[in-house]
């Protein structure tokens, strides 16, 4: 088989291998070789009703949680995710959260695990601050670049 062929084969299997783990992009690299696939993946966006914007106070987090991930990638103390995995917002399923909004926070203090790969990333607060918005649920997959927090 040519190497042309082997190269082709190759990319048929890590794409598959991208629709299998629901990643957006992977790249290898070798000696001779170095290759990177990518998938284009439409985000979803969450569209507040106007009737859900009247709701009564006894569900705050909704009408709040939608305008704030809108605006939150363009705002100057977004906290965006560094790789593709999935987000935990406490050390362990059941305990406290690691930061909850209105808590202050230190540079390097672990705000989040992202789990990519079966390892487990303690992602740390770029800067210290008073965490103003929490972005994603606990188990939530995110993507690269993807607002988690704001940090003021």
């Amino acid at each position: 088989m040519s190497k042309s062929g082997v190269d082709q084969e190759l990319i048929r299997q890590l794409a598959a291998l991208l629709t299998e783990t629901d990643l957006s992009e992977i790249e290898i690299e070798t000696d001779d070789l170095k290759l990177r696939v990518a998938r284009q993946i439409t985000p979803t966006v969450a569209h507040v009703a106007p009737a859900a914007a009247a709701a009564p106070a006894a569900a705050p987090v909704a009408p709040a949680a939608a305008p704030a991930a809108a605006d939150a990638a363009s705002h100057p103390g977004a906290v965006t995710s560094p790789m593709v995995g999935t987000a935990y917002l406490a050390p362990e399923p059941g305990a406290k959260p690691f930061v909850t909004a209105g808590q202050m926070v230190s540079e390097g203090q672990t705000i989040l695990i992202i789990e990519a790969m079966k390892t487990m990333n303690h992602i740390p607060a770029p800067r210290s601050g008073k965490l103003t918005a929490v972005l994603v649920d606990d188990g939530q997959p995110v993507e690269f670049g993807e607002p988690l927090f704001v940090i003021e």
